[in-house]
């Protein structure tokens, strides 16, 4: 997506050459090959260099991270000179291991002609490296709220000299009730600095909550609030529950689908779905809290790389997610909130490309359906899956109740027991077997997020968003 600007009626291609950058900091991008800030990026980076603080909204995959990365950059490039200057002087916080991944990679590459020390901290990893960079003074540091906060409260870290902060995917952390861990680390940051939220939605009622962290904030909006990327083909697929597997077997004998990322509501849904693909000779990866870093890391290296066609993920997991050329997004199981969805589709059609989102709804998510329709203004398409027979006796899918050999730490951990045929069929499927068809959370076990503290539980019904107590 590009960034153009209108001068007396006459239109011309920005180019990061005029946004002020830091030479050093530009040489970096262009040696990652853009040459041109898309809308985002346009926008928001003058008012950051002016030293505003900034609410950045836009749909997922227009360039967000470079955003508040490239500006931030160029103004710590004069602060920490040679690089011997000691003292954290910028704060990145981010809900995900994942996303917190992928600031620091961009933060390495973007700033690699920088004197820079960067570490991140976040849980389901050892601690003493975070600890010694949080002694150390490192330049900057990407966090998630839960392990950045028990490391504060230990007393390891010193922020007395932060100048800015950066609140990324800042809907997302309020939603998954990070607010209370957020508070208290923005209670012990000087009061006297800048702070950037960026966000793909930012409702009414969190919009209000930047009171408490900004000071007179600069808002830069690029399209409609919470409006799915127009490059995305949306696509409906009404189907009972019991066929979906075979469904998405059935869809996935299209040579087209060849990098495609599949939503599931549940972790232990991801790894029913991926045992029934890769029985079914699709090689499969899965993404979720339950695996071990390494894991999760490993499995986004082979869905980049090829080495598995299809990446089964839950929403809080894919949240770092940042893959060139994926060809489809299916929604397995309907997202409960509209936020979810417009993250979830936004994998794909990155960047101006385009892509399809294919949503399995069943007559239990008919409600969820409409919500969400009126939550983007406009329908979605319903299709018919040609040569697929939807009267069918449910089918026996390969690999649903047949215990087989780990394949390469892809898609597999231990695999647990099985339940018991008595048990109902919703409690087999990830449903609860209360509240309408809700996806419940156990107290313990199966919840995203275990490498933070534990969150405040999301409250219950459609659509509805996180408010503080």
């Amino acid at each position: 997506m590009r960034a153009i600007a209108r001068i007396s009626g006459i239109m011309f291609v920005m180019s990061f050459n005029v946004l002020n950058l830091d030479p050093r900091i530009l040489s970096a991008v262009r040696e990652a090959g853009y040459t041109e800030p898309t809308p985002i990026q346009a926008a928001a980076i003058p008012p950051i260099l002016a030293g505003h603080d900034l609410i950045g909204i836009a749909q997922t995959g227009t360039g967000k991270t470079a955003a508040f990365t490239l500006p931030m950059l160029t103004r710590l490039a004069s602060v920490i000179g040679d690089g011997r200057a000691r003292g954290t002087r910028a704060l990145v916080l981010a809900p995900t291991r994942e996303l917190a991944l992928q600031i620091d990679e961009n933060v390495r590459a973007y700033g690699k002609h920088l004197p820079l020390r960067v570490a991140t901290v976040f849980g389901g990893v050892g601690e003493h490296p975070q600890i010694n960079a949080l002694r150390a003074g490192t330049h900057l540091i990407i966090a998630c709220p839960g392990r950045l906060l028990d490391l504060m409260q230990r007393r390891y870290a010193d922020f007395s000299q932060l100048q800015y902060l950066v609140l990324d995917e800042a809907d997302r952390m309020l939603d998954m009730g990070f607010l209370p861990s957020i508070r208290q680390i923005v209670r012990s940051l000087p009061p006297k600095r800048q702070t950037l939220l960026f966000s793909a939605t930012l409702s009414k009622e969190i919009e209000s909550l930047t009171h408490e962290f900004q000071h007179a904030p600069k808002t830069v909006q690029i399209g409609r609030r919470a409006n799915p990327a127009e490059t995305v083909t949306q696509l409906v697929y009404e189907v009972p529950k019991s066929l979906k597997p075979a469904l998405l077997l059935h869809l996935l004998k299209d040579p087209a689908m060849n990098m495609v990322l599949v939503f599931s509501r549940m972790k232990h849904a991801a790894d029913r779905i991926a045992r029934q693909l890769e029985q079914n000779g699709v090689r499969t990866a899965t993404l979720h809290s339950n695996r071990s870093q390494s894991q999760r890391l490993r499995a986004l290296k082979d869905f980049k790389s090829g080495a598995v066609r299809v990446l089964v993920a839950t929403d809080i997991a894919a949240r770092g997610i940042d893959v060139d050329g994926i060809s489809h997004v299916v929604n397995y199981d309907f997202p409960m909130h509209a936020e979810d969805y417009v993250h979830r589709i936004g994998r794909t059609g990155r960047a101006h490309a385009v892509g399809d989102a294919i949503s399995f709804v069943t007559p239990e998510d008919q409600g969820e359906l409409r919500a969400l329709e009126r939550f983007i203004g406009r329908g979605i398409v319903r299709k018919k899956a040609e040569g697929f027979n939807y009267a069918a006796v449910v089918p026996h899918v390969a690999g649903d109740h047949v215990h087989h050999p780990q394949h390469h730490g892809h898609a597999h951990g231990p695999q647990r027991p099985r339940q018991s045929s008595s048990q109902p069929r919703h409690a087999q499927s990830g449903r609860p077997q209360h509240g309408g068809g809700r996806a419940h959370q156990p107290a313990s076990g199966n919840r995203e997020g275990g490498n933070e503290h534990r969150p405040v539980a999301r409250p219950q019904g459609r659509f509805r968003r996180f408010r503080p107590r």
